[in-house]
C-alpha cells in the first residue's frame, strides 16, 4: 500500500497540487506471516498473540511417586496434572488389579478417582499405598453380569423381531387376499395366530431393563395387534358359512292350511286313549270289602264291571290286620 502527500507548486493557472510517495507498504501479507496477523472486530489489523507459546514455554512437572501395594513398592512416574483415575490406570499394569476395584490411600485418606494430585497435596517422591476394594469389585461383577444380561436380552428381542417381520407379511398378503373377495383358509389363519402367540410368550421369557424393557414392550404391543387383525379376518370369513347354515331353514315347506290342522285335530280326538288315571277310591274299597250281602255284592260287582270298562284296574292280594 502506497501513501502519499500533497505539494504545492505554482503554475500558469495558480498553485498546483502534486502527490509525492513518502512510504511503501506491501498489499499483499506472505503466506508464512499470515498465521501472525488477525483482524480485531474493530478492523485493525493486530499481531496474533498465543497462549499455547507461552504455556510451552513452561513445562509441567513430573512426579516419581512410590505406591504401596502389599509388601512390594512400585515407583510410577507420572504428570502432576494428571487424576488419580490415571494413577490407577498406571497401577492396574503393575499391581493387575482392576482400575475400578483399587483403592487409593493418601495421607490416611481414601481418594477419589476424579481428584488432582497436585490439587490434593501430592508432591514429587510422596508416598501412598493402593489396596483391593472388595465392595468395588463385587459392585463391578454385578454390573458386567447386568450388561450381559441385557446384551442377551437385546439379541433375543431382535431376533424375535425378524421372525414377527416374516409373519407380518403373511398377514399383509391374507389380507391383501380377503380384501379382493377371496377365500382365506381358516388352517391358516390358526397356524399364523398360533405362531405369533409363540413368539409372544418368548417376549415375555425375555428379562429386560430400561431400553430393552421399552423395545419388548413395543414388540409385544406388534404382535398383539397382528393378532387382532387375524381375529377380523377370521370373524368375517365365518360370516358366509353362518349364511349357508341358515339357508335349509328358509327353505323348508311352509305350515299346512288351516283345514289340514282341524283334519289332524279331529282324527287325533277320535282316538281312544291308551291310559286313563282314575281317582276313585270305590274301586279300591271293593277289594277290601267283604261279601256281607247280595247287595252289596252287586253293587260292587257293578262299580266294578264299570271299572274294568273304563281302564284295567289291577287287583292285589291285600291281608287284612
Amino acid at each position: 500500500m502506497r501513501t502519499a502527500t500533497a505539494v504545492a507548486a505554482e503554475g500558469p493557472a495558480g498553485p498546483v497540487k502534486a502527490f509525492v510517495p513518502m512510504k511503501d507498504f506491501p498489499a499483499v501479507v506472505p503466506v508464512n506471516e499470515q498465521s501472525k496477523w488477525e483482524v480485531r472486530p474493530c478492523g485493525m489489523l493486530v499481531q496474533k498473540r498465543s497462549s499455547e507459546e507461552g504455556a510451552a514455554a513452561v513445562p509441567v512437572p513430573t512426579f516419581r511417586l512410590r505406591v504401596k501395594h502389599g509388601s512390594i513398592y512400585h515407583e510410577i512416574y507420572i504428570s502432576s496434572q494428571a487424576t488419580f483415575g490415571d494413577l490407577k490406570k498406571l497401577l492396574a499394569e503393575r499391581t493387575g488389579l482392576h482400575p475400578q476395584d483399587q483403592k487409593i490411600v493418601f495421607k490416611d485418606k481414601e481418594r477419589d478417582s476424579a481428584s488432582y494430585l497436585d490439587m490434593s497435596g501430592v508432591k514429587d517422591r510422596s508416598k501412598m499405598v493402593v489396596v483391593e476394594d472388595p465392595a468395588a469389585q463385587a459392585k463391578r461383577v454385578l454390573e458386567m453380569r447386568r450388561a450381559a444380561k441385557m446384551d442377551k436380552a437385546v439379541k433375543s428381542i431382535s431376533q424375535i423381531s425378524l421372525e414377527v417381520d416374516k409373519l407380518a407379511s403373511q398377514v399383509s398378503a391374507l389380507e391383501v387376499v380377503f380384501s379382493k373377495g377371496g377365500k382365506v383358509s381358516e388352517n391358516e389363519l390358526l397356524r399364523l395366530i398360533e405362531l405369533l402367540m409363540n413368539e409372544l410368550l418368548k417376549l415375555d421369557g425375555v428379562f429386560a431393563d430400561g431400553e430393552a424393557k421399552l423395545q419388548r414392550r413395543m414388540q409385544v404391543k406388534r404382535v398383539q395387534k397382528y393378532v387382532e387383525r387375524l381375529d377380523v379376518i377370521k370373524l368375517k370369513n365365518a360370516i358366509p358359512k353362518m349364511y349357508d347354515e341358515e339357508t335349509p331353514e328358509a327353505a323348508a315347506p311352509p305350515p299346512p292350511p288351516p283345514q289340514q290342522r282341524q283334519r289332524k285335530k279331529s282324527s287325533s280326538s277320535t282316538q281312544p286313549p291308551s291310559v286313563i288315571v282314575t281317582t276313585k277310591w270305590e274301586t279300591f274299597d271293593s277289594l277290601f270289602s267283604p261279601r256281607a250281602s247280595a247287595s252289596t255284592s252287586s253293587t260292587t260287582t257293578a262299580s266294578s264291571t264299570a271299572a274294568s270298562s273304563a281302564a284295567p284296574t289291577p287287583r292285589f292280594d291285600w291281608e287284612l290286620f
